[in-house]
């Protein structure tokens, strides 16, 4: 039952800190297959996905991801230490054997740390350190 004191959210874009935004765009944009928002640059940068994003007109379309530059960046540590990552993304996949050598090709690597006993999914690093997996 829909409660009326709640108000109406849509989940509209996932930003991530960084160093450079366009760079690391460019890197999830490569491996997904996602174009970048015309405008995109270093400070900010935006991904469409396919069918063009989240608009109120079309709320059940795909949240993107956008980019944004920190001047103090530190990148985080897991699964521990002192700077542990806040979130995040898995990105589902038929065969992660076969999707990881798009991943290291584009400038991700394979994390150390590998927590699947089951190998249902695989830890990643994107350019710039934000833990990530592929999740079969």
């Amino acid at each position: 039952m829909a409660d009326p004191t709640r108000p109406s959210l849509i989940l509209d874009l996932v930003v991530l800190d960084c160093p450079d935004a366009l760079a690391l765009a460019r890197f999830y944009g490569h491996i997904l297959g996602w174009p970048l928002e015309s405008g995109s640059g270093e400070d900010w940068a935006t991904l469409v996905p396919p069918g063009g994003g989240v608009t109120p007109e079309t709320p059940d379309g795909r949240p993107t991801l956008a980019f944004q530059r920190i001047d103090d960046w530190v990148a985080p540590t897991w699964p521990g230490g002192a700077h542990p990552q806040q979130f995040h993304l898995d990105f589902a996949v038929d065969d992660i054997d076969a999707a990881e050598p798009a991943i290291l090709a584009a400038g991700g690597r394979r994390h150390v740390h590998q927590p699947s006993e089951d190998g249902s999914f695989r830890v990643y690093v994107d350019p710039v350190g934000h833990p990530f997996c592929l999740v079969q």
